[in-house]
């Protein structure tokens, strides 16, 4: 191969060439997004949403678009196709989420949903780990503090994509358990903060849900959630702060 093609092939393994939204080649990219994509999930504006029927137990929801388009693409390119680069946008944009959730001004500590021991040795890396830091890092850019902290721990689960929603609720219930150095920090940190929890989607909100109740008997009130994206169940609702 010549030494041109060799680094061509090179480079395209290290900075795929399409664009991780809508898969066009030849575009310029920046974090692998083309302009296109970029301005297409740039104008997604967060808004309330909630499951019907809302679970027990689930605080109010926020959540920046519907699971569709660019912004589908680019968590499962995120997630499931290694385009890590992703965690800074995808952060910034998670970060505009969280701004329109909570009190302006407000000191805020992010908590999220962690992804189990499997998922994140197949990911490289806890997803929403990345993006919960990339979001609180976004937050401090813009003057607000902020913090990032994982009191969670997720147990093995079976896959839930093919689940019914009581299935989904009795596994959420199960899922997790706590990290004692993680929730002693954020017994310590939350006191005149506003506690968020973010997960990259809410479907039935049985996860989120199963989260907040577990930190709340720990102690930890779950002021609202924030996710990237709803999918198509979930209804509006009114807005968390007015």
């Amino acid at each position: 191969m010549p030494a041109a093609t060799l680094w061509q092939a090179l480079a395209d393994l290290v900075l795929p060439a399409s664009c991780a939204g809508c898969g066009r080649s030849g575009e310029p990219l920046r974090h692998e997004v083309c302009a296109a994509c970029a301005a297409a999930v740039g104008s997604l504006r967060a808004a309330p949403t909630r499951p019907d029927p809302p679970p027990p137990g689930l605080p109010a929801c926020v959540a920046l678009g519907p699971y569709a388009g660019e912004l589908r693409e680019l968590l499962l390119a995120f997630k499931e196709r290694g385009r890590h680069r992703l965690a800074r946008p995808l952060g910034a944009l998670l970060a505009e989420a969280v701004a329109a959730a909570t009190p302006p001004g407000a000191p805020v500590l992010l908590l999220y949903v962690p992804d189990t021991a499997a998922a994140a040795r197949a990911r490289h890396g806890d997803h929403m780990r990345l993006l919960a830091r990339a979001a609180a890092a976004r937050l401090r850019e813009a003057g607000r503090s902020a913090a990032a902290a994982a009191p969670l721990r997720a147990l093995p689960k079976a896959d839930s994509a093919h689940l019914t929603s009581a299935q989904r609720a009795a596994g959420a219930a199960a899922g997790f358990a706590l990290r004692s150095r993680g929730i002693e920090r954020v017994r310590r940190t939350a006191p005149g903060c506003v506690t968020m929890l973010l997960d990259d989607i809410v479907t039935t909100g049985s996860t989120l849900a199963a989260a907040s109740e577990l930190l709340a008997g720990a102690g930890v009130r779950v002021d609202g959630c924030v996710t990237l994206a709803a999918t198509r169940r979930i209804q509006p609702q009114r807005a968390i702060w007015s």
